[in-house]
């Protein structure tokens, strides 16, 4: 590469250098100014999809509601699969899985 000589720019000028600044904080300005707006878009997008989903769920809000207190007037005889102490099970569980016993005679009567 040939050696270059020296520019023959000179430094910016103190004119140069204000004009810079300003226009620098305006473009800051600008940026924030923006973004501020996107925020506030943004968040009243969300209030409206959240006010949306809160106004389309309120009646299956009010089917639970309603349903937690038909089982708290219930008791536990609702609930479905629940064992009571007092309930005998039957066949053998071994890690989980019911094993059952079949009698033969019974299997031919099913096939009948």
């Amino acid at each position: 590469m040939k050696h270059l000589p020296p520019t023959a720019t000179k430094p910016p000028g103190l004119l140069r250098k204000i004009a810079a600044l300003i226009v620098t904080a305006a473009l800051v300005a600008l940026v924030l100014m923006f973004s501020a707006v996107l925020f506030a878009i943004i968040l009243i997008a969300g209030t409206a999809a959240f006010a949306y989903l809160w106004w389309k769920t309120r009646e299956l809000r009010k089917q639970m509601r309603s349903f937690r207190a038909h089982d708290e007037m219930m008791g536990d005889e609702m609930m479905g699969g629940v064992v009571r102490e007092e309930e005998m099970i039957k066949g053998k569980v071994i890690e989980g899985e019911v094993i059952r016993v079949v009698d033969p005679m019974d299997k031919n009567r099913d096939e009948k």
